[in-house]
């Protein structure tokens, strides 16, 4: 509910004070085709914390870190301006203050990726993505972890500084976790706001369970950027909900953590 609370309050502010995107059709082609080729795609992160409502110790604490990148694969738009990426999200959970500080659990996602940029009266607004994707923990046996999905979603620019995206996928190959589904369900939304440009930033991620009861998560983010360099921020991320990483996905979590960010230089493609 506090979530809930707080998204609101989000939107009505962002009704108040935000303007509409003035990138052109050719401004984001260009922008898409001449950036580098190879780039970040979600967020880059290492952050540490405990569970929240618990006594911090060396057990219900950890780090988590993420390093994403995307490659385009062709330089030039092909069809109805459509553009083929390559990407790549690695998310480790390291319990750095074990003895020997051993990694608890690394998934993997790689994934094809077509975006296809919309526009409105020349006007930049939106941006479809179609993927598809395989997501693993690499173990074998009874450790073993993985589905594969196809998805279709939209982010819609309601101006620069706010954005809000739906993504649906259909999963297939779940032998080794055939309920995964009843916890992270068949979608997401998400929510970007700049709070304040080049400064402060707030992301939201929401999913919900296949079943009626409260399975799903939910993942909250403020970054702060105090440096020169307007893409390495200072972060704080709350989770609470279930599968943050495959091998625990029937766990209930709520974990607090803080460290850093690099963020993309343009819109996250996701």
């Amino acid at each position: 509910m506090r979530h809930i609370t707080i998204i609101i309050g989000f939107i009505l502010i962002h009704n108040i004070c935000c303007g509409q995107i003035s990138l052109s059709k050719d401004s984001v082609e260009g922008i898409l085709t001449h950036s580098p080729a190879f780039s970040i795609y979600k967020d880059n992160y290492f952050i540490a914390g405990t569970a929240l409502g618990e006594t911090p110790n060396k057990y219900n604490s950890d780090a988590k870190f993420q390093f994403s990148f995307k490659q385009r694969l062709i330089n030039k738009p092909f069809g109805k301006d459509l553009f083929l990426y390559l990407t790549y999200t690695q998310k480790s959970f390291w319990d750095i203050f074990q003895t020997s500080s051993p990694f608890g659990e690394t998934n993997y996602n790689p994934g094809l990726l077509l975006v296809m940029p919309t526009f409105k009266s020349n006007h930049f607004n939106g941006i479809w993505l179609f993927s598809v994707e395989h997501e693993s923990n690499g173990k074998d046996s009874l450790d073993s972890r993985s589905w594969n999905f196809v998805s279709v979603g939209y982010g819609h620019f309601f101006s620069s500084r706010f954005i809000v995206s739906l993504k649906a996928w259909i999963p297939f190959g779940l032998s080794d976790n055939p309920d995964l589904m009843d916890y992270i369900g068949y979608g997401e939304l998400q929510i970007q706001w700049t709070i304040k440009e080049d400064k402060l930033f707030l992301n939201f991620i929401g999913r919900k369970g296949a079943t009626w009861d409260a399975k799903g998560s939910m993942q909250t983010s403020i970054a702060y950027c105090p440096f020169k360099n307007k893409t390495l921020c200072l972060m704080l991320q709350w989770w609470q909900g279930y599968a943050e990483s495959l091998i625990d996905y029937k766990e209930n979590k709520s974990m607090l953590r803080f460290g850093l960010l690099i963020k993309p230089s343009f819109y996250r493609f996701y």
